[in-house]
């Protein structure tokens, strides 16, 4: 078949879709992986953190949408933002082009805190401990005396 009948009968499309089905895992892979996601792509591994999330690049997609994070398996459904590490979020946000294990120049001294996920808003979350009397007091109301 000539490439114009491939292009006219969309093959290479379909040929396309089957590709990202099968890099996801197979049918049951990429369904499961349309659910946690709500997308489903293909791309080359370029690299996974310290934390089970994978990193991926293709080409092929738009600029700033051909990079792309999927959060490790650990967090099931509750992924966010805050999980991908500072080195990670540089080359997400095209910072640089080049990965952490590649880049020469990141500074790593034995003083650096390691890299903790936004808790806000779980029972993990940061809630300091005053000893000062607040200024304003909640309203009480009286309970109902029966008559």
């Amino acid at each position: 078949m000539s490439n114009s009948i491939i292009k006219i009968l969309a093959l290479d499309k379909v040929a396309t879709v089957l590709s990202m089905i099968r890099q996801n895992g197979g049918v049951f892979g990429s369904l499961y992986k349309l659910y946690r996601q709500e997308e489903l792509k293909d791309g080359k591994l370029v690299g996974e953190d310290s934390f089970g999330n994978k990193y991926y690049e293709n080409p092929r997609y738009f600029y700033s949408r051909n990079r792309w994070v999927e959060y490790s398996d650990k967090f099931n459904m509750n992924y966010d933002a805050s999980q991908v590490p500072a080195e990670w979020y540089g080359w997400l946000h095209y910072k640089t082009d080049l990965l952490p294990h590649q880049d020469p120049g990141r500074p790593k001294y034995k003083w650096m805190a390691e890299h903790t996920e936004n808790l806000s808003g779980t029972t993990g979350q940061y809630v300091p401990y005053s000893t000062t009397r607040p200024k304003v007091e909640a309203w009480m109301p009286k309970p109902k005396t029966s008559v």
